[in-house]
């Protein structure tokens, strides 16, 4: 056998060797990476991912809940103001009103006499002032006269303060000027007399006798 020939077959030789031992390297290295590729997360990371989508979801529950509660607050307010603007949109009128119902009762007072001019303006007068009334009722407007009731400081306006026999102390007596409410609130106080408790007399000091 030749020399070329001995060095052919060492040369396959050694290629056939080192694809045997290149297949082994491959099919021991082969089972780890499947290996790795099928254990996937772990318990504890699966558990922290748990643990964060909870606390968004809590979080996103905690905004839809908050977002409801001012939607409903928000709600409440503009139908506490709608109802608000419908009591009190005339407030401003019945006050521009109330002057000229003074002016009318005033002169009805001022028509004294027996002619028939003045019974006639009276009556007139009289019929205006029904009218004024059965307006105020229809708009729920509610004339305050507190004449013989407890002074009430929301709602009257002590004009004076004097003793009157029999009265009880701190009660109306004597209404110069009615007061008005529109659907509850205060639109003119009543200007009122209050009465006060009388003043108790000063006792005489007792006499020392100096000789004694």
């Amino acid at each position: 056998m030749s020399n070329n020939q001995e060095n052919a077959e060492a040369q396959v030789q050694a290629e056939a060797q080192e694809n045997t031992e290149n297949q082994a390297a491959a099919e021991n290295e082969a089972p780890e990476v499947a290996q790795t590729e099928q254990e996937g997360p772990t318990i504890e990371q699966l558990q922290v991912k748990l643990a964060e989508a909870e606390k968004k979801a809590q979080e996103n529950w905690d905004k839809a809940v908050r977002t409801v509660a001012e939607m409903d607050n928000l709600r409440k307010r503009t139908q506490r103001d709608l109802e608000s603007a419908h009591k009190f949109a005339l407030e401003n009128f019945a006050k521009a009103l109330l002057p000229v119902l003074d002016s009318l009762v005033l002169g009805l007072q001022a028509a004294t006499g027996d002619s028939p001019e003045v019974q006639k303006f009276r009556e007139g007068s009289e019929l205006t002032l029904k009218q004024f009334e059965a307006v105020f009722d229809k708009f729920n407007i509610e004339a305050i006269d507190p004449l013989g009731q407890p002074f009430n400081a929301e709602q009257h306006q002590a004009m004076m303060v004097q003793e009157i026999e029999g009265a009880a102390p701190n009660t109306v007596v004597n209404v110069f000027q009615k007061g008005y409410l529109l659907n509850g609130r205060l639109l003119r106080p009543a200007m009122v007399v209050v009465a006060k408790a009388p003043q108790k007399p000063v006792e005489n000091p007792p006499i020392i006798d100096e000789q004694a």
